[in-house]
């Protein structure tokens, strides 16, 4: 598990429109909200995706882009955006190479079956490439204004 103060690992991810998108393109430049979810359009993963949407002017304000990831492709990406209106960029971690540099894939059970899959989890990055904040196995109902709040409290 990744803790505070940790450079956070590189990744380069090509998101909803399949353009690469890298961790570096926000070096000096933006604070960085990395959220890792399940699967698109099911409600806990919706919700959270319409609720940082919504915080979007926010986060600008204070510097800071937010980005989603799963495994979905970037094709599921695009339906799950435009369906629900999302303003977020959502990446395809589709190999979940950079879900295990982050640590969020969990064993889980389902209908007697165990599968990995990826435990709600969200990191809050600063211009600098550190780690400020690491929150695993989050509840979706309310965490985009609880990641607001951690931001504003950051240094500028």
């Amino acid at each position: 598990m990744l803790r505070v103060g940790q450079a956070a690992p590189e990744f380069t991810l090509p998101d909803a429109d399949m353009e690469m998108v890298s961790l570096a393109d926000y070096r000096n430049k933006r604070n960085v909200v990395l959220y890792f979810y399940a699967k698109d359009d099911t409600p806990g993963c919706t919700r959270e995706a319409i609720d940082f949407s919504d915080l979007e002017d926010e986060f600008a304000e204070l510097r800071t882009v937010v980005l989603g990831v799963s495994r979905d492709d970037c094709l599921s990406h695009g339906a799950f955006r435009d369906k629900h209106g999302l303003s977020v960029r959502l990446l395809s971690d589709a190999d979940a190479e950079v879900c295990a540099q982050y640590g969020v894939l969990q064993e889980k059970e389902i209908e007697g079956v165990r599968r990995v899959g990826v435990a709600r989890s969200t990191f809050i990055i600063d211009r600098h490439g550190l780690l400020r904040h690491v929150c695993y196995g989050v509840k979706a109902a309310g965490h985009a204004h609880e990641v607001l709040e951690l931001v504003r409290r950051l240094r500028k």
